[in-house]
């Protein structure tokens, strides 16, 4: 079993990378909005959403370490001046590490104006229906920025299977042959 953690801010590429990934590997792509787009119908963007969501990964986490699939990627947008977001990251990497899997982080980093304009590809918004209002979840990545670190500190990251990609002038394609190569996935 191999767990990959494919994180970065928003519109950095999560989601692509990890289709192409996906398409190379056999791994099974679990973008973050698979469980916000069930749950915020129901509950909008408030606590109840959150909760469920964490309590619903969590549980897929446990399924799929147990499975006998090849493993899994998992997009994140891991705030790291947040507690919560850490906690999260180790109690999924303990779910995976405790049945055994190889754990290997993937971070994605794209300048603001290049994140800007991946906000409205087809794709993105064929997928994630919450971000179909364009001019708001534009507002809300810009308006992160000033609430958020989205992306770690130098030797911040400490884990033995850790790559990090400037993605701004790569194809998703790109990115996912890299980081196939560098883990050896």
């Amino acid at each position: 079993m191999k767990f990959v953690l494919l994180f970065g801010p928003q519109a950095v590429g999560k989601m692509t990378v990890g289709q192409e990934l996906e398409k190379i590997t056999g791994l099974k792509l679990f973008h973050n909005h698979m469980t916000i787009e069930l749950l915020q119908p129901f509950f909008g963007f408030e606590s109840e959403m959150w909760r469920l969501s964490t309590h619903f990964r969590e549980e897929i986490f446990k399924s799929a370490a147990k499975s006998n699939m090849d493993g899994m990627i998992f997009t994140f947008v891991w705030a790291f001046n947040l507690q919560e977001d850490w906690d999260f990251v180790e109690n999924t990497c303990k779910i995976f590490r405790e049945k055994g899997a190889d754990i290997y982080f993937a971070e994605l980093e794209a300048e603001v104006e290049e994140r800007v304009l991946r906000n409205n590809t087809p794709n993105r918004l064929k997928h994630k229906p919450t971000k179909r209002n364009v001019n708001h979840s534009e507002q809300e990545l810009l308006r992160s920025l000033e609430t958020y670190r989205l992306n770690s500190l130098p030797d911040e990251v400490d884990i033995e299977n850790y790559i990090r990609i400037n993605n701004t002038h790569m194809t998703a394609e790109e990115v996912a042959r890299k980081i196939k190569e560098e883990f050896l996935l």
